[in-house]
């Protein structure tokens, strides 16, 4: 584990980095890994262990994703290409086991997860098109592609 001076619990107005991820799929293995490397490169990195799935995004963890310099869970997603589009900051995917152009076509589990998410969201169409456009924009980055199997 990285140590205290390289990843907050505590978003910093400082923190050059903001890690979304999906809590226990990747939070013992590659998430674990990305912070201690950005560590050693003594880049501050912000994560959020306690967010849940379902949870509410709290003013306090939208925050970081405001104020840190780079950037990368649906409604963060909005948020962080929001930043990206008005405040420049740089946004690098990592596509962790998963293809880039099923993100980026919404096909394979992405198209079963947005039939749920439309039938789910019936009444806020818009949200779910925000979400969709979102993918599809951050697919369209150069990043890093970790696709295990290929």
């Amino acid at each position: 584990m990285a140590s205290s001076s390289s990843f907050s619990f505590i978003p910093q107005e400082t923190d050059d980095v903001f890690i979304s991820f999906r809590g226990e799929d990747t939070r013992h293995s590659f998430t674990a890994h990305l912070l201690a490397a950005l560590g050693r490169l003594k880049i501050r990195t912000y994560v959020d262990y306690k967010l849940g799935r379902g949870d509410e995004i709290s003013p306090t963890l939208l925050r970081p994703i405001v104020e840190s310099k780079v950037s990368w869970c649906l409604e963060e997603l909005v948020k962080i290409m929001e930043c990206r589009r008005t405040k420049g900051q740089i946004v690098i995917p990592i596509f962790y086991h998963v293809d880039p152009s099923d993100v980026r076509n919404q096909t394979g589990s992405y198209a079963d997860a947005f039939v749920k998410h439309e039938q789910r969201l019936k009444d806020n169409v818009q949200k779910v098109e925000l979400w969709r456009d979102s993918l599809r924009e951050v697919a369209n980055l150069s990043g890093l592609d970790c696709l295990v199997n290929r």
